[in-house]
């Protein structure tokens, strides 16, 4: 059975997404961001913005990688 996609994380711009999933990369761990043009053409409140989802296997640790990057920001 193929693992499937799941949404580890949803933000407000397409750049910060694909900060993100570069950052994942650099741990080997491979992701897609979707709905990328959705916030770029529709900047208005209650439009979701760009997904970042990874395989299921790896989101319990792309999550614990993400969560580690904004601690280092604070």
């Amino acid at each position: 059975m193929a693992d499937k996609l799941v949404t580890i994380a949803e933000f407000t711009d397409y750049i910060e997404a694909e900060m993100a999933k570069q950052l994942l990369a650099d741990y080997k761990i491979e992701a897609v961001v979707t709905g990328e043009n959705t916030s770029n053409l529709y900047p208005i409140s209650g439009v979701e913005g760009p997904e970042l989802q990874v395989l299921e296997k790896h989101a319990q640790r792309a999550r614990q990688i993400l969560e580690s990057q904004e601690k280092q920001k604070q």
